[in-house]
């Protein structure tokens, strides 16, 4: 027969691992973003896993403290993440704008080569028809 200590330390191991591999999954998002907001959304993520396993913890060991550390924690986490949130939002360029401007200023760096290759192939035709009519005008001296 299962007892109750039984299925409670499985409980607590399953959650366990199911924290640990949320903790991996959100480390995973936090390194690879790919944008800014995605990170910060990360932090507070691991911020909640972080409360999860405080949680677990406490359940497990019986000790009461553990739920004032993961309200404390929880209170922190949330102000940090409306700390970031006004920060990209008053001074902070996400990745998109970036990769914008990037291709903005490509663009634009085609266009003045495109506009110069033409302004150099206009050249040189001006100075093939020069050239022609210098020789056409030596030719016709030698013919006179």
């Amino acid at each position: 027969m299962i007892s109750v200590q039984s299925i409670f330390d499985h409980a607590v191991l399953a959650a366990l691992a199911i924290l640990c591999l949320s903790f991996l999954i959100t480390i995973y998002r936090i390194v690879k973003g790919p944008t800014l907001p995605d990170r910060i959304l990360g932090l507070d993520m691991l911020v909640a896993i972080a409360i999860g396993f405080i949680t677990v913890i406490g359940i497990k060991t019986g000790y009461t403290l553990y739920v004032d550390v993961a309200i404390a924690l929880g209170l922190v986490g949330f102000l940090a993440t409306v700390a970031f949130a006004r920060f990209v939002l008053s001074r902070g360029k996400t990745e998109d704008d970036i990769l914008a401007e990037a291709q903005q200023a490509a663009s634009d760096a085609r266009r003045e080569d495109r506009a110069a290759a033409k302004e150099q192939l206009r050249r040189d035709a001006g100075n093939q028809a020069r050239n022609i009519d210098a020789a056409a005008s030596r030719s016709g001296d030698h013919h006179e």
